[in-house]
């Protein structure tokens, strides 16, 4: 009798561990399957640059957002940005591991460690998490990302990423970006003009679509080649073969 009453609290303790587990499986699979038809009305990455702004006490700080849909989003957006980040992102199931890989390899060479994340890492990180490099961050990246490629489209993670993504400072989304740097509406971006946008994704607080430096335009010339060799906005719908990587 002794040994079971030993034993008690330990399994009361393994039981609500286990009861607790499955409560955020299943909380945060229902967030991720609500957001598949739901617009998201904004992103934990967001919300930390507003608390940051006033904790900062930024007067001047205003967050511009706000939702679009896919259909009333020029196609050459989604293009560029998968051009531009992760020119695999029709074909993986969530991380490019030979990218990955390549990262590693050059950071044993002596080289800085790179980022290495797709376009459906970005997505779960920007819209549940915050910005940082910790492992536990990583690992629930990893996690959210599972959740998302096993729940939702290709065309809606390009979808959500193209609303939720920084595209300068404190403007998230093509939606107040296509406002903001080029006085029209996402619709009528052209290819040029989403190559900026997609240009900016690395340091969107430092770079600038609307001012591009020489980087930019550069960096959105080589974007509009690669838009170019893999052959149109049809490549996203993962039609096309891959003929150039990242």
């Amino acid at each position: 009798m002794s040994n079971l009453s030993r034993r008690s609290p330990w399994n009361r303790l393994l039981r609500l561990l286990l009861i607790v587990v499955l409560a955020w499986l299943g909380v945060t699979w229902l967030m991720v399957l609500v957001l598949r038809f739901v617009p998201p009305w904004t992103s934990a990455v967001m919300l930390e640059r507003q608390l940051g702004a006033l904790v900062h006490r930024e007067p001047d700080f205003h967050l511009r957002h706000h939702w679009v849909p896919w259909s009333q989003i020029s196609p050459w957006v989604p293009l560029a940005m998968v051009a531009g980040e992760d020119q695999k992102f029709p074909y993986h199931h969530g991380f490019d591991f030979d990218s990955i890989h390549s990262a590693i390899d050059q950071a044993d060479d002596g080289g800085r460690l790179r980022g290495a994340s797709t376009i459906s890492q970005q997505t779960a990180k920007n819209l549940f998490l915050w910005n940082g490099r910790s492992f536990v961050r990583k690992g629930l990246e990893a996690y959210f990302t599972v959740l998302i490629e096993l729940t939702w489209p290709k065309q809606r993670i390009l979808e959500v990423y193209a609303n939720i993504a920084e595209l300068g400072d404190g403007v998230y989304g093509v939606g107040a970006a296509s406002e903001t740097f080029f006085h029209t509406s996402p619709a009528r971006l052209s290819t040029s003009q989403a190559a900026r946008l997609a240009a900016v994704l690395p340091s969107p607080r430092r770079l600038h679509a609307d001012q591009p430096s020489a980087y930019v335009m550069r960096r959105a010339g080589w974007i509009e080649q690669q838009m170019a060799q893999l052959g149109g906005p049809g490549y996203i719908e993962g039609h096309a073969p891959p003929h150039s990587k990242r």
